[in-house]
């Protein structure tokens, strides 16, 4: 029996057992199988390893996802939670080639995946709060959130989450550093039966821009039109 006469259930449940590249090649070999492969249905769960396969033609992305995950483990994870102020060129370098993939697919899952239940980000260090609030607002069935190791998420995501996240019931926010006790607690006031994780978030210490340091003439001179205050005479 050829693989072409198996009906549309039995191929997508054959289809459904292989990885997205191993899809991608059978759905070459003629055009039935090509249908197969683009049918919604087979893509309700989508799973990332690296941020190159997000620019990747091996999948579809349409109303039928409802699961999603990019996990991130790599050694360039660790470059990309450096402080932009404190990056040298070639980490900077390293970072333009990727900083704005995971923000962009994102933007792609808001406008073709409404009924997204369940996302999971890890490592993703350059995705931002707006794009997570577009989220939360672009996907309102939304009922799980893992966030872990993403550098840029602050007490925004959070208000976020209490704003918009109505069917929200498990939010993660592991590791994120740029998260305070104080933004943890307002989210627990306003969301009292969300299931909340935020293991070392606010015990880690968050991103400290650099502040411009006056020099010591401006300290201690006074301003242009006015006289320093005299020096106190009397005794204490």
């Amino acid at each position: 029996m050829h693989i072409t006469q198996l009906n549309r259930e039995c191929l997508l449940r054959l289809f459904s057992f292989l990885d997205k590249d191993s899809r991608k090649s059978l759905s070459r070999t003629c055009s039935q199988l090509r249908d197969v492969f683009e049918d919604p249905t087979l893509w309700s769960l989508l799973h990332f390893h690296s941020l190159t396969e997000l620019k990747k033609d091996n999948f579809r992305l349409s109303p039928a996802l409802r699961s999603l995950s990019i996990c991130w483990h790599s050694s360039r994870v660790q470059v990309c939670s450096i402080e932009d102020w404190l990056k040298s060129a070639f980490q900077r370098s390293i970072c333009s080639q990727h900083e704005s993939l995971v923000n962009d697919f994102l933007l792609q899952v808001c406008n073709r995946c409404p009924n997204l239940a369940s996302v999971t980000l890890s490592g993703c260090g350059h995705v931002t709060d707006d794009c997570l609030a577009r989220l939360l607002l672009s996907c309102p069935r939304l009922r799980a959130l893992r966030l872990e190791n993403c550098a840029r998420v602050t007490n925004r995501t959070l208000a976020a989450v209490a704003a918009h996240g109505r069917a929200l019931q498990t939010f993660h926010v592991d590791f994120c550093r740029n998260v305070s006790a104080a933004g943890l607690l307002r989210l627990r006031a306003a969301c009292p039966n969300l299931i909340l994780s935020a293991e070392h978030s606010a015990a880690m210490i968050p991103d400290q821009p650099p502040r411009a340091r006056a020099s010591p003439a401006s300290v201690f001179s006074p301003a242009p039109g006015r006289q320093s205050a005299p020096h106190p005479t009397g005794s204490y």
